[in-house]
């Protein structure tokens, strides 16, 4: 037995996830954010910071060049799903280059 006779047929292209598929192929084009527009209570600086992070991407942060940016998602105190770098402390707003957010469910 062959492995091509053990594999099955690939799936017909679904025109549903197309878009999403063009989408997902392109350059995610990032822009810098104020952190005090994205994470309440930054200025507590007794306080600490419960912001969860929720894996690390393939994007490499553009202002220190050293680090790979984290996932945040909208959480209690954060306002709006962002990427992060833990380095430079510096949060990012992630689009496609056709305009299309990235972050957004």
């Amino acid at each position: 037995m062959t492995l091509r006779e053990t594999m099955s047929p690939p799936p017909p292209p679904n025109p549903n996830n197309s878009r999403r598929r063009n989408d997902a192929e392109g350059c995610l084009v990032l822009s810098e954010l104020n952190p005090r527009m994205v994470v309440d209570h930054l200025d507590d600086e007794g306080q600490p910071l419960h912001v969860l992070s929720f894996g690390t991407l393939r994007e490499i942060c553009p202002k220190c060049q050293t680090s790979h940016l984290k996932l945040v998602l909208r959480q209690s105190s954060v306002r709006m799903a962002h990427l992060f770098c833990a380095d430079c402390a510096t949060c990012y707003d992630a689009h496609y280059s056709n305009g299309t957010p990235a972050l957004t469910l």
